[in-house]
Order: C-alpha cells, then sequence, then structure tokens
C-alpha cells in the first residue's frame, strides 16, 4: 500500500469516528429523508403546469394539450408520492408503525395537490395582473412570467403552502428554501397570502411563518415581516408555535427596507409604510409611516 492510500485511510477512519463522536448532524441506519434534487425537479414540473410555455424548452399545442398535461401529471404523482412517502416516515409518531398509513396517506396528499392545480393558477394569475398593474415599467404579462422573480417565489409560495397545510414535513421547507436562494425573496409556506400580491424587485423580502397578509398587498425590496422576541421555557429553550409575524391587512403598499415585526403588530387596510421605517406596534388604517433624518450638505 502506498503511503497516499494509507494516508487516505487514515482520514477515513478520522471522519468516521467522527460520526459516533459528534452525533447529531449525521444520519446512519435510518428513514431516508427526501433529496433536494428530487423535490427541485417535483417543484419546477409543477411550475411548467402552472405557467405552460415560459419555462420549458417547448410550448404546448392545443391540439395535445390535454395528453401533455396528463403525461406531466403521472410522472409528477409517482415521484411525488415517492417523497412524501420519505417524508412523512421520517416524522412518524405510530409505534411499530408498518409504514403502510404513511403510504397511503402520502398518496391522498398528492391527489389532493395535483387537485388544488386549478384553484393556484387561479390565484397566480391574479397575482401577475397586480405585478402588471402595480409596476409602470412592466411591458404586460408575458415579460412578468419570464422575467420578475416575484413570479417564481410566489408560486413556489403557493404550492409549497399548500403541502405545509397537509403537516407534511421538510418538502414545503425545501421548496421555499430552494425559490429563497433563486430568487433572494425569502417567504416561509406557513405564511397567509392574499390575493393579487406583488413584490417589487425583491431582493432580501423575508415573509415569516405566522404572517398573514390581506388582498392587493404590494411590497418593495427589503422589506421584512418578521418575529419581534422569541419566548422562552424555564430550561431556557425558544417556545415553538405561536402568532410571532405581523398581520398585513388589505390594500397596504410597503416600501424598501421596512421592517415591521411581531406577532401582535397589525398594519390597517390602506396603510402606506415608508422606506427604511421600524415598526413593531399596530398601525390604524389609512396611515401613512415616514422615516425622515434631517441631512447635513457640505459644499463641495
Amino acid at each position: 500500500m502506498s503511503g497516499v492510500s494509507k494516508k487516505l485511510m487514515s482520514v477515513s477512519k478520522k471522519i468516521a469516528d467522527t460520526y459516533e463522536k459528534d452525533g447529531g448532524i449525521n444520519r446512519i441506519d435510518e428513514i431516508n429523508l427526501p433529496t433536494l434534487g428530487n423535490v427541485v425537479s417535483i417543484l419546477d414540473d409543477f411550475i411548467d403546469l402552472l405557467f405552460p410555455g415560459y419555462f420549458s424548452d417547448r410550448v404546448p399545442a392545443r391540439a395535445n394539450i390535454l395528453f401533455y398535461v396528463q403525461s406531466r401529471i403521472d410522472s409528477l404523482f409517482l415521484r411525488c408520492v415517492d417523497e412524501f412517502i420519505r417524508a412523512l416516515r421520517f416524522e412518524c409518531k405510530t409505534k411499530d408503525c408498518d409504514h403502510r398509513a404513511c403510504d397511503a396517506l402520502a398518496e391522498q396528499n398528492v391527489l389532493q395537490l395535483i387537485d388544488r392545480i386549478p384553484t393556484v393558477r387561479a390565484m397566480l394569475k391574479m397575482d401577475i395582473l397586480a405585478g402588471d398593474e402595480g409596476d409602470p415599467a412592466a411591458k404586460g404579462p408575458h415579460e412578468i412570467i419570464s422575467c420578475y422573480p416575484y413570479v417564481y417565489a410566489i408560486a413556489t409560495h403557493r404550492l409549497a403552502h399548500e403541502i405545509y397545510n397537509m403537516n407534511v414535513p421538510l418538502i414545503p421547507r425545501m421548496m421555499s428554501e430552494w425559490s429563497h436562494r433563486r430568487t433572494g425573496i425569502d417567504i416561509h409556506p406557513g405564511a397567509k397570502i392574499g390575493k393579487r400580491f406583488f413584490i417589487d424587485h425583491g431582493t432580501g423580502v423575508v415573509i415569516g411563518e405566522t404572517t398573514e397578509i390581506g388582498d392587493d398587498v404590494k411590497l418593495y425590496q427589503g422589506v421584512t415581516l418578521g418575529a419581534l422576541s422569541f419566548r422562552k421555557n424555564p430550561d431556557g429553550s425558544v417556545v415553538k408555535g405561536g402568532k410571532r409575524h405581523p398581520t398585513i391587512q388589505d390594500r397596504v403598499t410597503i416600501y424598501s427596507g421596512a421592517t415591521i415585526l411581531g406577532g401582535k403588530t397589525v398594519i390597517g387596510k390602506d396603510s402606506v409604510i415608508g422606506a427604511n421605517t421600524w415598526i413593531t406596534s399596530s398601525v390604524t388604517p389609512g396611515t401613512l409611516v415616514t422615516f425622515q433624518e434631517k441631512q447635513k450638505y457640505q459644499s463641495l
């Protein structure tokens, strides 16, 4: 055995030893998890069904549209069931589970998700129209769907939110975090978002899990809808759950860099939140909130 081979064998043993010493960040002899690559592939096929002809190589022909949809659905169903089974088995709380209940539930959940596609498409059409009406630079729905990052982000969210509501673990969060990487827009799948939602530019937007957003809301880049603080248990651990993020009512506009925090914070309908504001208490309907700082100018 060469010196290099001996060195590699020695390093391999050291790495393997850490799996026992530093447990908690490795999975050995356990249930398989959903894989990110498969989840992303499934997500993008759903996006293609939601916006046919925009993200695939070829535009489908109307004469073959039913075949086009059914072939995609057949493939999506089988692949989705496999990943849902992995997720449900991972978090199964049934003692001595034989997995049959998890497998049946996975199939039921995937059928429910596919059945929701027409409803999700109707919501997305309104989101696209909100972008077209809300941005004077937009050249129409085709440009918005093809170019605007919020489209991928909100489409992903509306799908992930459906899965989140089914209590399927891991997969909705994997979808939302992939969308976050791709678009710079971070929307937790638990957030409730109403009709005709538009994010202009989008980079750096953060929307927390228990956020509630009404209809006709418009956000700009860098907006944070986050938690104000975290309650702790007697042992010092963070209390999970509860309403931690703000409620944004109908027809609110929030400009770039605004930070709105807290589960008890409500931004009343028809309000305008100016750029770079910091809000931790409720705002009455129809309010304009701005941040103004005296500036000093010096002649050059």
